[in-house]
C-alpha cells in the first residue's frame, strides 16, 4: 500500500504545482496525494482516508489554521507525521508548530529539492515509527499470552513445565484438541463421615495438608491438577505438553502419593486430626482438551470417555489401593507389579470392565506399596448388624440383618441373607438399641465375595467413628484374651 502524502493550502496554484513537479512518480504509481483548502477539511479527508502518512500544511489558512490542525491530529491518535510550510520570516510560529509535535518545516516559496529530502526522510521516520508499533504489539499479545499460561497453569504445572510452554509457543494449542493422556482421579475413603463429626476449621486444615501434600507429587511428576472438588483431585498427564513416559509417570506418581499418605497421617495424628486414606483410579487413552467455560469463566479441561471410567475405577478402590485400567497397564508393560485383577460392570459402558491393582512400580521409580491384606480373624459368636446398602447399586436403600463372622481393625466378613454387590458401599450398623446411634454407624466396601462361603462378603471399611472403633477393639481384644 502506497504511503499517501496530504498537501494542505489555500493558494490556487498549489495543488497543481506540486503535480506537475511528481508528475513521472505518479504516471509510475510511486506516491500519491490528497489535497486540502483548510485545516477542517484536512480533518475531514484523515479521518475517511486510512493510509495518510505524512501531512503537509501552510499555517495561514481560512476557518482553521496550521497550528489549530496541529493539535487536532494529536487527538486523532494516527500514527502519521505533519511537516509545517510558511514564510520565511514567520520563525515564531514555526517555532510553535515544532514545539507542538511538528516534525520538521520548509519555507516559501518552496524549494522543491528540500521539499523532497523532507518528504523521504519524515516517510524513513514512519517506517521506523510502524516497526516500533508492530514490535510492541507483538510484545503486548507475547505478555497477554504469558499471562494466560500462568493464570491458566501457573497453580497447576510445575514451574519447569510452565515456562516449556512460554519458551515454544507453538507448543501449546489453546483450542480443543484430541490428546492420548492418563487421567489419575483421587479420593479420600469416608472423609464425608468426618465432615459431620469434625469441626470446620479441623477439616479445613487437615483437607488443606493432604491437597498440598498430594498436589506437590503431582506437579513433581509432571502431572496437571485439572480439577479439585471437595477431598478428589483430577490429574492429566500427557496435556498440555506430551511426553513418552506419561502412563509411567502418572502410576509412579499415584505410587508416591499413596506412600506420602504416611507422613500424612503421622502429623494428622499428631495434631488430633482424623486419619486419612485414599483410592486412586487410572485410565489412558484419547480425550478432548482445551479451555472450556465461556469468556468470563474458562478453565483448561478434560473430557472424554476415559475421565469417566476413571472415575468408575476410583470407586472401586478401598484406602491406600491404586486401581489401572487394561489400556494403562499394557501402556506401563513388565514395569508394573500387579496383584490382583478384578472386573466390574460400569455404568456408562457395555462391556465388563477391567482393573489391575498395582502394587508397585519397578524400573527408574523403583516404589512399592505396603501390604494391605485384611488379617481378618474369625470371631467365636457372630455380632448381628444392621446392614444398609448405599451408592448406586441396583438393590441400593435394602436394609437387611447381617452378622460380623470374621473381624480386622480394617474390615469384615459379612454374612446376609441377600446378596451384596461387589464394590457397593454398605452401612453396618452395630448399635444393639431399637434406637441406633449414628455414632455406631461404620461404612464398608464390599470388595469380594468368600472364597469358602457363598453367603458371605468380604468389607473393607472406608469410615470408623471412635464410637464404632471402640466396639471393634472390644470384640477384638475378647477374641484375643480367649485365646
Amino acid at each position: 500500500m502506497l504511503d499517501k502524502i496530504l498537501f494542505v493550502d489555500d493558494e490556487p496554484d498549489f495543488e497543481r504545482l506540486i503535480r506537475q513537479k511528481y508528475r513521472r512518480m505518479l504516471r509510475r504509481g510511486l506516491i500519491d496525494f490528497e489535497f486540502a483548502s483548510n485545516g477542517r477539511e484536512a480533518l475531514r479527508k484523515l479521518r475517511e482516508e486510512e493510509n495518510v502518512s505524512l501531512v503537509m500544511t501552510d499555517i495561514n489558512m481560512p476557518e482553521m489554521d496550521g497550528l489549530t490542525l496541529l493539535e487536532e491530529i494529536a487527538k486523532l491518535n494516527k500514527h502519521l507525521l505533519v511537516v509545517i510550510i510558511s514564510a520565511y520570516g514567520d520563525m515564531d510560529n514555526i517555532r510553535t508548530a515544532m514545539n507542538r509535535g511538528a516534525f520538521d518545516f520548509l519555507t516559501k516559496p518552496i524549494n522543491f529539492e528540500d521539499m523532497e529530502i523532507t518528504r523521504q526522510k519524515a516517510l524513513d521516520e514512519v517506517l521506523k515509527i510502524r516497526e516500533r508499533l508492530r514490535l510492541q504489539e507483538e510484545k503486548l499479545e507475547l505478555e497477554e499470552r504469558n499471562r494466560f499460561v500462568q493464570d491458566t497453569f501457573g497453580r497447576y504445572l510445575s514451574g519447569a513445565v510452565v515456562q516449556t510452554l512460554l519458551d515454544s509457543p507453538d507448543g501449546l494449542k489453546l483450542g480443543g484438541e484430541k490428546r492420548e493422556v492418563s487421567i489419575l482421579l483421587s479420593d479420600l475413603r469416608g472423609f464425608s463421615a468426618h465432615v459431620e463429626r469434625c469441626p470446620p476449621e479441623q477439616i479445613v486444615a487437615t483437607l488443606n495438608h493432604y491437597l498440598s501434600t498430594m498436589i506437590d507429587f503431582i506437579l513433581e511428576y509432571g502431572g496437571i491438577i485439572d480439577e479439585i472438588i471437595g477431598d478428589a483431585i483430577l490429574a492429566i498427564f500427557g496435556a498440555p505438553l506430551s511426553r513418552d513416559d506419561d502412563t509411567e509417570r502418572a502410576v509412579a506418581c499415584a505410587a508416591a502419593m499413596q506412600l506420602a499418605m504416611e507422613s500424612v497421617n503421622e502429623r494428622n495424628a499428631r495434631n488430633g486430626w482424623p486419619i486419612l486414606e485414599m483410592g486412586i483410579g487410572i485410565d489412558s487413552g484419547e480425550v478432548v482438551v482445551g479451555n472450556i467455560g465461556s469468556k468470563k469463566r474458562a478453565k483448561y479441561g478434560v473430557v472424554g470417555r476415559h475421565v469417566n471410567l476413571a472415575a468408575r475405577i476410583e470407586t472401586c478402590t478401598v484406602g491406600g489401593q491404586i486401581l489401572v485400567s487394561e489400556s494403562t497397564w499394557q501402556k506401563c508393560g513388565p514395569i508394573l507389579d500387579i496383584g490382583e485383577e478384578i472386573q466390574f460392570v460400569a455404568k456408562g459402558f457395555e462391556d465388563p470392565v477391567k482393573a489391575y491393582d498395582v502394587c508397585g512400580v519397578h524400573g527408574r521409580h523403583d516404589l512399592h506399596l505396603p501390604h494391605r491384606g485384611l488379617s481378618l480373624v474369625d470371631l467365636d459368636e457372630p455380632v448381628t448388624v444392621q446392614v444398609v446398602l448405599l451408592g448406586e447399586a441396583r438393590s441400593s436403600g435394602l436394609v437387611q440383618t447381617g452378622d460380623l463372622i470374621a473381624l480386622s481393625p480394617r474390615g469384615a466378613i459379612v454374612q446376609t441373607a441377600s446378596p451384596m454387590e461387589t464394590f457397593s458401599t454398605v452401612k453396618l450398623q452395630l448399635a444393639q438399641t431399637d434406637e441406633a446411634e449414628s455414632g455406631h454407624d461404620l461404612y464398608a466396601k464390599v470388595i469380594r465375595r468368600d472364597k469358602e462361603r457363598e453367603d458371605c462378603f468380604v468389607v473393607c471399611f472406608t469410615s470408623v467413628p471412635p464410637e464404632a472403633e471402640e466396639i471393634l477393639t472390644a470384640l477384638l481384644e475378647q477374641k484375643a484374651s480367649v485365646h
